[in-house]
C-alpha cells in the first residue's frame, strides 16, 4: 500500500535552483505525493515559474505568504495544510536521488519507525560534488544536542504515529530544534544509510558563516531547550570540537588532493 507522502518547500528567491528541486521530485519512483511549495514574498520571477508546475501537475500547490515570514513559518504553513501520512522536508535548492521517497518508506514501515533520515551529499552552487555525508544508525535527544546529524533534506516523520510536529519559531536553526522536538516524543530518529539527496552549499546560507552558526546553536541550547549553563557548555564543546575536526579534516583532503 502506497501512503500519501507531504513534501514541504519553503521558497525564497529560488528562481535559480527550484525547478531542479521540483524535477527531483517529479522523477521519483514513488508517485503518490503532494508538494506543497510555501513562497515567503519572493522578489523575483520564482512564483511566476511555481505556477507553470502547479498548472501542469496537480500534486503541485503553492501558497503564499502575505509578509516575509521566515523559513519556520513558510514550512509550519505547509505542514498545516499537508494532507499526507508521511511529512518530509525538502528546501528549494535541494534534490533528492529518485528513489529517496520509496526507500525511506519502506524503511520506516518495514521497521516500525516513527522518525528516519538518511545520508546525503554536498555539491556547490555548479552542481559540482564536495563532499559526502553520513551518520550513525540512529540518534537520540542527547546525541543531537551534541551535533545535529539530521539533514533537513532528508528528514521524515509519520503522522499517524506522533501526530504533526510544528516548528519552533525562529528565524535560524529551526529544523534543528524541530528534531530535537520530535525526539521528547520519540526515543530514536534512525538512519537510512544511503546516500539520497544533494545539498547546496551557497555562499550567503547561516551554514557557511561559521561564528554565526555557533551563537544561533548556543541561543538555541538556552532559549529555545533551557539548558542550564553548565549543560549548554557540556553540549557545545561537542558541537565546536566536531565543527573544528571537520574543517581540519577538509583541509588535509584538499593537500591531499582526496
Amino acid at each position: 500500500m502506497s501512503y500519501l507522502v507531504s513534501i514541504i518547500t519553503p521558497s525564497y528567491n529560488s528562481v535559480d535552483f527550484i525547478q531542479s528541486t521540483i524535477h527531483s521530485i517529479q522523477n521519483q519512483s514513488l508517485d503518490n505525493w503532494e508538494l506543497i511549495i510555501v513562497d515567503d514574498c519572493s522578489k523575483d520571477n520564482s512564483c511566476k515559474l511555481i505556477q507553470e508546475y502547479v498548472n501542469s501537475d496537480t500534486r503541485i500547490k503553492l501558497i503564499r505568504l502575505t509578509e516575509n515570514s521566515g523559513a519556520a513559518v513558510a514550512r509550519n504553513k505547509g505542514i498545516e495544510n499537508a494532507s499526507g501520512r508521511f511529512i518530509a522536508f525538502l528546501d528549494s535548492d535541494d534534490t533528492w536521488h529518485p528513489e529517496k521517497l520509496e526507500k525511506q518508506i519502506n524503511f520506516m514501515l518495514k521497521n516500525d519507525y516513527d522518525f528516519t533520515f538518511t545520508h546525503y551529499h554536498q555539491v556547490d552552487e555548479n552542481g559540482k560534488k564536495i563532499g559526502d555525508l553520513s551518520f550513525p544508525i540512529k540518534v537520540n535527544y542527547y546525541d543531537l544536542l551534541k551535533t545535529c546529524v539530521i539533514g533537513c533534506l532528508t528528514a521524515m516523520y509519520d503522522t499517524k504515529k506522533i501526530g504533526k510536529v510544528y516548528f519552533p519559531l525562529i528565524r535560524k536553526r529551526q529544523d534543528f530544534a524541530l528534531w530535537l522536538k520530535i525526539l521528547k516524543q520519540v526515543d530514536y530518529a534512525y538512519c537510512l544509510p544511503e546516500d539520497l539527496a544533494s545539498y547546496t552549499v551557497r555562499s550567503d546560507s547561516i551554514s557557511a558563516n561559521k561564528w554565526k552558526a555557533a551563537q544561533f546553536n548556543w541561543k538555541l541550547y538556552r532559549e529555545i531547550e533551557k539548558l542550564n549553563l553548565i549543560s549548554s557548555i557540556y553540549y557545545f564543546s561537542h558541537y565546536a570540537l566536531r565543527g573544528i575536526l571537520r574543517t581540519k579534516f577538509k583541509k588535509i583532503a584538499k593537500l591531499l588532493n582526496i
